[in-house]
Formats: C-alpha cells, structure tokens, sequence
C-alpha cells in the first residue's frame, strides 16, 4: 500500500502544480478533489429539491436544514485541507483532517443515501494517506459504511448493493497502487537528473583543473627548456668574459658576442613563446569569429552574438582581453545567473572597442563580490585588471531579479608609457 507520509498528504491536497511534479499525477490530484466536491454539491442539491422541499411528519424542516449545514460544513473541512497542507505537515494534523472528513461524511451518509457515493474519493483519500495495513482496513470500514447505509435507507440487502462498494473499494485500490507507482518513477527521474546534473558540473570542473595543471606544467617545461636555458647560458657567458678581462680582452670580447648572440636567440623564443600563449579560439579567425564560436558552443542559455560598426585589424592583447572577458562572463552566466538569454554584442566605435555582455538573469549585488579564501571570486577583479593594463575600463551592472550587464572599454589609441 501506499506510504505517502507529509509530503504525500501536501501533495495529494496541493491545488498547483508544483514544479518537477508530473502532469500525470497533478491531474490525477485534480481529479481526486473535483470528484469529491462535485459529489458532495452533487448530493446536497438532490437532497435539498427532494427532502427540504417536501416536509415529512415525523422528520421535523430543521433536522433537514442541519444536515444542509453539515454538508457545506464537510465541503469547507475538506478544503481547509489545501489551505494547510504544506510539506512538512505533522502527521496528527493530517489525521485529525482526515478523521473529520471521514465522521461528517458518515454522519451524512447515514442520514441520506444522496451523500453514500462520496465513498469513493474517500477510498483514495484513506490509500494516500494512511499507512500499509491501516489503509486497508479504512478502506474496508467504508465500504462496509456504503453497504449499511443502502440497507438503513433502503431496507433490503442485493448482491448489487454489496458487489458495486466492493467493486469500487478494488478498482480504488489499484488505482492507488498506479499512482503511488508513477510518483515513485517520478521521483527517481527526477533524482537521476539532479544526479546527472551534478555529475556533469563536477566533471566540467574537474576537466577544469587538470587544463590548468596542464598548462601550468606545460608553461613551466616551457620556461625551463627555453628562457631559463638561454638566461643560464648568457649568465655563464658574462661570467666568463668578466673573468677573462683585463689580461684577455679577445675572449671576452668573444663572449660578449656569444652573449649577445644567445640573449637574440632566446629574445626571439620569448616572443614565439608569447604568440604560443594566444587563445585557441583565435586561431585560424578573428575575434567576431571566436565570439560567435563562443555562443554558438555555449548550451545552457540561449547565446546571441552580434556587432556594432566597421570591424577593424585589433592588437593582438586587445583580441585576447575580450575574448577572454567574454569568456568569464559567459561562464559566469552558465554557471551563476540562471538566465534564459545572453546577448554579447562586439562594437567598434571612432575612438574605442567595446565589449558588452548582458543576460536576463538572477542578477547579483556587485559590491558584494569578493575573492574567497578557496580561490574563487576572484574572476571580476583579474578581469579588471586584466583591461586596466590595457588603458581601458570594466563596468559591471547588476542587481538581484535584474540581470546583469558587463561592459569592457579599450581605447584603440594609447599613449605608450614613458
């Protein structure tokens, strides 16, 4: 039987669809309560138009007014229960509610056959809520309900006044045995994708790290098979021509060449060193191509790319300082903002390139952004810092339910410092 405990009863009583809940079992609840209602609307109209109306001697109008009352009072209990129903209800609560239902029903019941039929809502009611065995037993005590009250309003027993109960009580039964099987598929859905989720995040990061390792260990076989080497060698060769003068003047001259000659050599693999540091994505294009690159690879929000102006030739520091600021912002929206759409738009303009980045989403206050002591939240500042060496200017707009805007300014004539 079906064991649904609080968050089943919040379930079973809540009128919305909450989110992650299957449309099948939301209207399967619907169902449920519209049936109950409408048999209960149902059995008081027929009992107003037949026994109010038609006073019988030995029945006095107001008893029949009071069992008027206790039908409107039953309709108003039973959707008290919407109204309480949360996840996390206590368990007594849910009792006492289902208690009353199932008194004022038999009350009624008892007094007129037009209010037995609420019985099977009831049976689904008593499956949902109840635990294991205690559910069947309700079920059977309300059957047995329906059975006595068509023999006290009827004054005879059929088999069809046994079988259609019993009937009923079964098809309720595995009716609820469905519907606790499709909540339960649900829910292990549901946790499969907050599982797959998960996952997916963690791998992300985990690939992450070990590009970072990777490029670090690759940046530091560089620097040593390379720069250190040469800087190495020119040292030695100083060392030797300063020991060499002043009672050999020739080979220190010569090793002052060799020097030079090495300090050219190594001067010429820093800047292949440097022009190897470029991005990926500008290879082989320029940078509206990798821009648009970028949106069209990113999956998680709806990334539109778009530019303003005459493209014009960048430096190439310009070229890797927007990339990667849209980058950073892209990856912070994927990740923070929960927004449905990012606009990247690349301008140019007479006197300056512009980068804006705004998305739709959860926005956030920042002045409140700091770097933390696991190395996170550092992102905002090295990307200042990043176009503040470039003689340009971050800007960065948000607020909580706003959105967010971030803005990159580089101007595309610099004075060189002195």
């Amino acid at each position: 039987m079906p064991d649904p405990g609080n968050t089943s009863y919040a379930a079973l009583m809540r009128y919305g669809d909450p989110p992650g809940v299957d449309t099948v079992l939301w209207v399967l609840r619907l169902l449920l309560h519209a049936s109950f209602l409408f048999l209960l609307a149902f059995g008081l109209t027929q009992y107003v138009l037949t026994e109010v109306g038609a006073p019988v001697p030995d029945h006095p109008r107001w008893a029949h007014w009071a069992i008027v009352v206790g039908g409107v009072l039953l309709g108003l209990v039973y959707a008290s229960g919407a109204v309480f129903a949360r996840t996390g209800t206590p368990r007594p609560r849910v009792l006492v509610w289902l208690a009353a239902v199932t008194v004022l029903w038999a009350l009624l019941a008892s007094a007129g056959p037009e209010f037995v039929w609420l019985a099977f809502p009831l049976f689904f009611l008593h499956l949902n809520l109840l635990r294991g065995a205690h559910s069947v037993v309700a079920v059977v005590a309300v059957t047995a309900s329906v059975v006595a009250g068509q023999v006290l309003h009827f004054g005879d027993l059929t088999v069809g006044m046994v079988l259609g109960p019993s009937l009923g009580a079964v098809f309720a039964v595995a009716i609820a045995i469905g519907y606790r099987a499709l909540r339960h598929q649900n829910e292990q859905r549901l946790e499969l994708i907050d599982t797959l989720t998960r996952t997916r995040d963690e791998l992300a990061a985990s690939q992450r790290r070990t590009g970072i390792l990777d490029e670090r260990q690759r940046l530091s076989r560089e620097i040593h098979d390379t720069l250190a080497q040469g800087l190495s060698s020119i040292v030695l060769l100083l060392r030797s021509a300063e020991n060499a003068l002043p009672g050999e003047p020739d080979l220190a001259a010569t090793r002052v060449a060799e020097a030079r000659e090495s300090a050219s050599t190594n001067l010429e693999e820093a800047r292949r060193f440097v022009r190897d540091l470029a991005p990926p994505s500008l290879a082989g294009g320029d940078l509206p191509q990798a821009l648009r690159r970028l949106c069209e690879r990113e999956r998680g929000v709806d990334c539109r790319f778009r530019t303003d102006g005459e493209p014009v030739r960048l430096p190439s520091e310009y070229d890797v300082a927007l990339l990667r600021a849209a980058q950073a912002s892209i990856g912070n929206v994927a990740a923070h903002a929960r927004a449905d759409t990012a606009v990247v738009t690349l301008g140019y303009l007479d006197d300056q390139v512009t980068l804006d980045v705004y998305d739709d989403g959860a926005g956030f206050r920042p002045e409140e952004v700091h770097a933390r002591p696991d190395g996170t939240g550092y992102g905002l500042s090295a990307l200042r810092e990043r176009v503040t060496a470039l003689g340009g200017r971050l800007d960065v707009e948000s607020a909580p339910g706003e959105g967010t805007a971030v803005a990159v300014r580089l101007p595309l004539t610099r004075e060189e410092p002195s």
